[in-house]
């Protein structure tokens, strides 16, 4: 059908010229997806619709740890015990994951499976746990314990108790595959929003560029700025639903992989990079590593930047932002 969304998310221009935007919502990899594709008549959005979806729910077989045939639950299950062969894709999959772990000391660890959840955010929590229960949490996690042969593509986690999943990144590769088949299709312009990690490509019929509308997390009915999403992906995270505060300090359901202790200061972060993967990662980290390790990090990368908004509402942006307020 045609696709309207709401400013929240995307700003859609009304005015179609020879072709149009046709859009479907459902749920895939256990999240929301609005799949948009621009296309000459609703028979050919539906297809390009359709090849979008079979490739997420392809990469969702692959990846998820809650299905027991996965190549990543074979991983888990053998961990220190066994090395398992999995795909190529697979196996690059989380060379490139453990590349952004070491490009975020540590911040993004594809191994945070292996924590023990003892934060509840469900407003069950009544006090902090011990700080000897946090530190026991994360005793198996560690991305350093990841061995990878490149030339059998075997996997082997170390530690008996240590597993891996793709929950802060895995969203990002769908979207980047989804799109990366549907421009081979020959689709010329759409968006793959897997729960707010957007990836664009084209133009809307009108021609202008695709925007996207930036969240105040502290009205979530308003928005503070406007910005242009030019063939990228663009991710935003934010704590302001579940958290827990004790002593007048909050604590968001962001848990720092090396500590075992949640992130604080900062209410959401956005993301825009080339690829919703990078994304997708870098938006959680930037959680766990702070404002200003953050900030120094993402202004040496190329082709990489972020909005930070911390816990007093305040803005905080990488230095190539330009943010046309509302």
């Amino acid at each position: 059908m045609k696709a309207t969304l709401t400013c929240i998310v995307l700003l859609l221009s009304s005015i179609c010229i020879s072709q149009e935007t046709y859009k479907r919502t459902l749920k895939l990899m256990g999240t929301r997806f609005d799949i948009i594709v621009v296309a000459q008549d609703e028979a050919t959005g539906n297809r390009y619709i359709d090849i979008a979806i079979d490739e997420i729910t392809r990469i969702e077989k692959l990846i998820s740890s809650w299905d027991a045939a996965s190549q990543t639950s074979a991983i888990n299950a053998q961990a220190g015990i066994a090395a398992i062969q999995v795909d190529p894709e697979l196996f690059n999959l989380i060379q490139r994951s453990l590349g952004i772990s070491k490009l975020t000391d540590g911040a993004f660890d594809v191994s945070y499976a292996s924590m023990d959840r003892i934060w509840k955010f469900d407003g069950s929590m009544k006090e902090m746990p011990s700080e000897e229960a946090i530190h026991a949490s994360v005793t198996n996690v560690g991305f350093e314990n990841i061995i990878l042969d490149k030339t059998t593509h075997n996997v082997f986690l170390k530690n008996k108790n240590m597993k891996i999943g793709f929950g802060a990144i895995g969203k990002g590769y769908a979207a980047d595959m989804a799109k990366a088949l549907l421009i081979k299709e020959g689709a010329t312009a759409g968006i793959i929003n897997a729960s707010g990690d957007m990836n664009t490509w084209g133009r809307q019929p009108n021609g202008d560029v695709w925007k996207v509308a930036i969240t105040n997390p502290m009205d979530k009915t308003k928005n503070f700025g406007l910005l242009p999403i030019n063939e990228g992906a663009v991710v935003t995270s934010g704590n302001y639903e579940k958290y827990v505060s004790f002593e007048g300090k909050r604590y968001t359901h962001i848990i720092d992989p090396r500590t075992g202790y949640p992130a604080s200061g900062i209410l959401s972060v956005t993301v825009f990079a080339p690829k919703a993967e990078l994304a997708d990662a870098l938006a959680t980290s930037l959680f766990v590593m702070g404002i200003d390790t953050g900030l120094n990090r993402i202004n040496q990368l190329p082709d990489i930047e972020c909005i930070i908004i911390d816990d007093s509402g305040n803005v905080h942006t990488s230095k190539n932002i330009k943010i046309d307020t509302l």
